[in-house]
């Protein structure tokens, strides 16, 4: 994992988010922003080529989209553009990730304007993109950088709730398949008696 930017000029980056990329998105005639012109502006200024099916994704076209997950790719765009990224040993796929995989995963935790105004929403988006590039903010160790991530990611949360639920129901199972086994077989010594 490779040194990345600072997390300073990238938080007063969302901060000042202009309201346009909040706007609303462009789906079928209605909307402001056109989220793939946007979006792919960005990754082209990374000489990225984004497929067509990413395109066809934040076109605004495909009512499986919701509008928060348009608005959020904006924003992440917004942020991807920003000065401190250049000189980045940036992976072209791990970008394009960012937009098919970590947005979504994000625009179902909170709205896009939560990544802009709480500080909290701030830190993880801008913690996930560096993270999910390969990289490490700037004066974090990776561990440090990690510990941080998961401390304030809506995303890592829910993982760790899930996984505390499925593993609840797990020790119910086993609790109850040991406590019909007891039954069994202290059924299976009253009738030997």
């Amino acid at each position: 994992m490779s040194t990345g930017p600072s997390l300073e000029p990238l938080l007063r980056r969302l901060m000042e988010t202009p309201a346009d990329f909040l706007d609303p998105p462009r789906r079928g005639g209605d909307g402001r922003v056109h989220v793939a012109a946007v979006v792919n502006d960005v990754l082209a200024s990374y000489d990225c080529v984004a497929p067509m099916p990413l395109l066809a994704t934040l076109s605004g076209e495909l009512a499986a989209v919701p509008a928060n997950q348009l608005t959020l790719a904006a924003v992440l765009a917004w942020l991807l553009s920003d000065e401190t990224w250049r000189g980045q040993p940036l992976d072209r796929i791990a970008m394009l990730a960012l937009f098919s995989d970590v947005v979504p995963a994000l625009a179902a935790e909170a709205n896009a304007t939560r990544y802009v105004f709480e500080p909290e929403r701030r830190e993880e988006l801008v913690r996930t993109a560096i993270a999910r590039l390969g990289l490490r903010p700037d004066g974090e160790t990776a561990n440090q950088a990690a510990d941080r991530l998961a401390s304030v990611s809506g995303v890592e949360r829910r993982r760790l709730l899930d996984a505390s639920r499925a593993a609840d129901t797990r020790a119910r199972a086993v609790r109850e398949a040991l406590a019909r086994k007891a039954a069994e077989e202290s059924a299976d010594k009253w009738t030997r008696e």
